[in-house]
C-alpha cells in the first residue's frame, strides 16, 4: 500500500462522511430534540472516526512524515476541529472537466468553481455555527437560522450592515474566521478577474502585432516584386535609347 493509493481508495469515503457530518450538524442545531440529537451524534463519532483513521494512515504511509505532517496542517484541522470536516466537500470540483478544454481556462475554471462551492459552504456552516452559539446567549441579536444566513451573507461579502451581530465569544470567533474567509475569498476572485482581463488584452495585442506583422510582410513582397520588375525593364530602357 503507498500513500497514492490509499489517497485514491479513501476520496468516495471521505466525501460520504462530510455529506453524513453536514447532515448530522445541520440536525442538531436544525431540528433539536432527544431522539435526534442522538442520532446525530451517533453520524458524528462515526464520521469523526473516519476522518481520524484517514487521516493517521496517510501520516504512516507518507514517505517523509515529518514534510508530510506540515504541509497537511489543514488536515489535521479537520480532524481536530469537526465544524471543518464538510469542507472535504471541496474535493467533489476535482471531478468537474466541463471547464478543462485549454489548459489556463481549465486552472481558471477550476480556481472559480474552488470559490463558488467554498462560498456556499462557509456561508451555510457558518450560519449553522454561529445560530448554535447565539440562539441562547441572552441580548441575542441572532435569533433564528434565518437571521443567522443573512450575518453570513453580508459578512462574507463583507458589507456587513452591523443590523446583527454576535454576542458570544464563540459566535465572535465564528466572526472572525468568516470575515478572513470572505477577504480571502474576494482576492481569488479579483486577481482571476484581472487575470482574465490581461488574458484577453494580450490576445487582442497580439492579434494587433500578427496583422501589423502581415502587412509588413505583404509591403516587403511588393517593394521585392517592384525591383525586380525595374531590373527587368533597365536593360531594355538603355537599348532603346542607344539606338
Amino acid at each position: 500500500m503507498t500513500l497514492e493509493r490509499w489517497e485514491r481508495i479513501s476520496e468516495w469515503p471521505l466525501m460520504i462522511a462530510s455529506i453524513l457530518f453536514l447532515f448530522a450538524y445541520s440536525l442538531q442545531v436544525l431540528t433539536p430534540g432527544p431522539a435526534i440529537n442522538g442520532f446525530a451524534k451517533v453520524i458524528v463519532v462515526i464520521t469523526w472516526a473516519v476522518f481520524a483513521v484517514e487521516y493517521l494512515v496517510s501520516l504512516v504511509l507518507a514517505p517523509k512524515r515529518a514534510s508530510w505532517f506540515f504541509r497537511h496542517l489543514p488536515d489535521l484541522a479537520i480532524v481536530a476541529l469537526p465544524a471543518l470536516r464538510p469542507l472535504r466537500l471541496l474535493r467533489l470540483v476535482t471531478l468537474l472537466s466541463v471547464m478543462q478544454r485549454v489548459a489556463g481556462n481549465a486552472l481558471r475554471g477550476r480556481v472559480v468553481t474552488y470559490v463558488v462551492s467554498a462560498s456556499v459552504l462557509l456561508v451555510y456552516i457558518a450560519a449553522l455555527a454561529m445560530y448554535d452559539a447565539e440562539r441562547m446567549a441572552p441580548d441575542a441579536t441572532i435569533g433564528s437560522f434565518g437571521d443567522a444566513l443573512w450575518w453570513a451573507f453580508t459578512t462574507i461579502t463583507t458589507v456587513g450592515y452591523g443590523d446583527m451581530s454576535p454576542v458570544t465569544a464563540t459566535g465572535r470567533v465564528i466572526a472572525v474566521g468568516l470575515m478572513i474567509g470572505g477577504i480571502t475569498l474576494l482576492g481569488i476572485v479579483t486577481a482571476t478577474l484581472a487575470s482574465w482581463l490581461v488574458d484577453k488584452v494580450s490576445e487582442q495585442e497580439q492579434s494587433k502585432t500578427a496583422v501589423t506583422a502581415d502587412h509588413v510582410e505583404a509591403l516587403r513582397l511588393e517593394i521585392a516584386q517592384l525591383r525586380t520588375e525595374l531590373s527587368r525593364r533597365a536593360p531594355q530602357d538603355a537599348g532603346s535609347e542607344s539606338r
